[in-house]
């Protein structure tokens, strides 16, 4: 691959629902740049795009593939994103670090919650957008309707045709060049008349197309106003000068279709001409700890301060780890030395490349702007910002949603015991919406994602990397506490020839709701030694990680010690540990003992018809709804607050009952108590283990 500079690079992240036909659109171009001799398919599992194993098998896109295409003497950088919503932190990155966000919509289909999800990730980072309406060759494909319901969707954006079909579903032929009104069939390389029946909407077309050029820029609107036409030379900068402007909110449409070919040229000129180089960009940085953002400002260059981004890590058992980076200004080299500001530790750069699918490209620089991969890297993971040891700033990274589904796991043998944290580490420090903890309320180790198929492929990725794990549903960290006060005594005497064993102790526990446990002593006359009154704390202690009648940890518990009995002889530490611990029990179960479970903020989000069976639903789920909302683009909202039992599968329940429709997200909100009814086989499904430890 030849060298290119920063004038020379387009960095673009193509996004959208799933299924709407963005890989087989990324394998067009390559064909038609000439990188690729055949066009795969994805039924076939033979596309650039998706050649990691996973993808294969479940026909989606899983990860962001980064796609370099190389027309016209410029590098067109495509980061083809997963559409599916379980992978959204890819789709994050992939825009954080693009310069144009190309929105691909199924003509049959028109704005699905993968098109709404990717344009609230383009607008917050403030990024211009490109439409093209794909797959216009299936069957019930409507160019007109999916304008529409583009045009409802985003009411505060201009939707501007630059390309018109020539028919549509079978008879999709190709397209019209509405600026310069000639036909394009096929791949669209050689240009023909235009269709005799398209004349009419083509010049409808036309007046809306020089329009919208000549609001982005007030030469030719005051043109505009007083010819009543601008040229087609203003037009062409016009357009362009709206479509690289996010503030415009002009939105440049065009169609195609993938699979045939069709289309496809009109595209790869677009992502040249529509979108901007990276010299242009505007960089939010913090400074030092700082969590204010401050922006280096363009032209971003060769010459100004390194600023890279790590924005996807790869880690393959035989190849090693492979760091994608964004390079927003300055240069790197092959074999050199720089320094992770987010790390504050140096790395050695070895060989730099770009990746082509799963083809490594050699390169000896990249020079601003540019992206690639970096192998080995010892103390780099997604997200970090590699920059010059004495800048010390960071990289402003994008915020990711809290995990939506977990799983418990277990290793399988005892060599996998020995490598899980390891391999769990590696696969959460590549993946920011992935995380692992050990709960220390359920003694289980919890692997959380975005969905099924999140957690799905990365534990088939820590297979690759050699780590075999039985999964389950993870337990509800449920926790005990008490509603009233309670006294009791407990004697231990033992007595089993020389020296024995004797403690005596009386308490009282009471509710301390919020306050945590607190132990305290109010023994008066010396009954019992503050030696022993230490030994009986450890003994109730004991009991506080395990609970009492379900097994959960005991939590907002006021213990108060204020009798006792010594022996002169027999009294021992381990004696009043018991006497402590057992007290504690005799009282726990008279003090109205209660399981408290975790309760979440849920924010469900789906179309307006079907509040109906989500509120049906959330009752079933003993959810308290706490407001109702309406998005921008009409979708309803409920914020509620359910508990966490009843959320463990919710992802997939969701799913289903919008056919993919509804999205949610969840965070914690607080302990509130079991209901009796469903704390009841809890604690009795715990009592045969109770019992045989008293």
């Amino acid at each position: 691959m030849k060298e290119y500079t920063t004038e020379q690079i387009r960095n673009v992240a193509l996004v959208g629902h799933q299924g709407c036909g963005k890989t087989s659109l990324v394998e067009a171009l390559l064909y038609n740049s000439g990188a690729i001799t055949r066009l795969g398919r994805i039924e076939d599992g033979t596309t650039v795009s998706d050649w990691d194993d996973d993808e294969r098998q479940r026909q989606i896109s899983v990860s962001t593939s980064l796609i370099p295409i190389e027309f016209n003497d410029v590098k067109i950088n495509v980061l083809d994103a997963p559409g599916f919503a379980d992978f959204q932190g890819e789709v994050r990155n992939a825009i954080r670090v693009a310069d144009s966000i190309v929105v691909v919509v199924d003509a049959v289909a028109g704005v699905e919650v993968g098109t709404e999800l990717a344009w609230e990730y383009a607008k917050q980072f403030q990024q211009p957008i490109i439409v093209v309406i794909s797959k216009l060759d299936r069957e019930n494909a409507n160019f007109e309707r999916t304008l529409e319901s583009l045009r409802a969707s985003f009411t505060d954006h201009k939707f501007i045709p630059v390309m018109l079909p020539i028919g549509q579903q079978h008879d999709f032929k190709g397209v019209v060049n509405v600026l310069t009104q000639k036909a394009y069939y096929d791949a669209g390389a050689d240009r023909a008349d235009l269709p005799a029946d398209m004349a009419a909407a083509v010049e409808d077309a036309h007046r809306e197309l020089m329009e919208a050029a000549a609001e982005a820029d007030d030469a030719y609107m005051e043109k505009y106003f007083s010819d009543g036409v601008i040229s087609n030379d203003e037009i062409r900068d016009g357009m362009r000068k709206a479509a690289r402007n996010h503030e415009l909110n002009t939105v440049p449409v065009f169609v195609t279709s993938g699979t045939k070919n069709i289309g496809t040229y009109p595209v790869l000129e677009a992502l040249i001409a529509y979108t901007s180089s990276p010299s242009v960009r505007r960089v939010g940085i913090h400074r030092g700890e700082s969590t204010e953002i401050e922006y280096m400002m363009p032209p971003q260059s060769d010459d100004n301060p390194l600023a890279a981004y790590v924005f996807k890590t790869v880690n393959d058992r035989f190849v090693g780890t492979q760091s994608f980076v964004r390079l927003f200004s300055g240069v790197l080299r092959s074999d050199s030395r720089n320094w992770n500001n987010t790390k504050g530790e140096e790395e050695r750069f070895g060989q730099l490349s770009t990746m082509r699918g799963k083809e490594l490209i050699p390169l000896a620089i990249l020079h601003a702007g540019d992206i690639g991969v970096v192998p080995k890297l010892q103390h780099t993971q997604t997200g970090d910002t590699i920059g010059d040891r004495d800048k010390n700033f960071t990289l402003v990274s994008p915020g990711f949603s809290e995990p939506l589904y977990s799983v418990a796991l277990q290793p399988k043998t005892q060599q996998d015991a020995t490598k899980i944290g390891s391999v769990l580490g590696i696969l959460t420090q590549a993946d920011p919406t992935l995380r692992w903890r050990n709960d220390p309320n359920t003694s289980q180790i919890v692997l959380e994602g975005m969905g099924e198929i999140h957690v799905q492929v990365a534990l088939s990725r820590a297979e690759k990397l050699g780590l075999n794990v039985i999964t389950e549903i993870p337990k509800v960290p449920y926790k005990e506490t008490i509603t009233r006060k309670a006294d009791a005594t407990y004697r231990h005497k033992k007595q089993s020839g020389g020296a024995g064993q004797f403690g005596e102790i009386t308490l009282y526990i009471e509710p301390n709701p919020g306050a945590g446990f607190v132990y305290d002593t109010k023994v008066t006359g010396g009954a019992v030694t503050d030696q022993f009154l230490d030994s009986t704390n450890k003994g109730i202690q004991q009991v506080l990680p395990t609970g009492v009648i379900a097994g959960y940890p005991v939590v907002d518990v006021h213990v108060v010690v204020y009798d006792g009995k010594m022996h002169p002889v027999d009294s021992k530490d381990i004696a009043f540990q018991i006497a402590g611990r057992e007290a504690f029990k005799e009282a726990f179960h008279e003090a109205g003992p209660v399981l408290q479970e975790p309760i979440m903020d849920v924010k469900i989000t789906v179309p307006e018809a079907m509040m109906g069976d989500i509120m049906s639903d959330l009752n079933t789920r003993r959810g308290r709804v706490q407001g109702m909302d309406t998005t921008e683009t009409g979708k309803s909202v409920v914020n509620a607050q359910i508990p966490l039992a009843e959320m463990l599968r919710y992802s997939n329940d969701l799913r289903s009952m919008t056919g993919g429709r509804g999205i949610y997200e969840m965070t914690f909100s607080h302990y509130d108590r079991v209901p009796s009814n469903i704390a009841e086989p809890i604690i009795k499904a715990y009592k045969p283990h109770g019992s045989s430890d008293e």
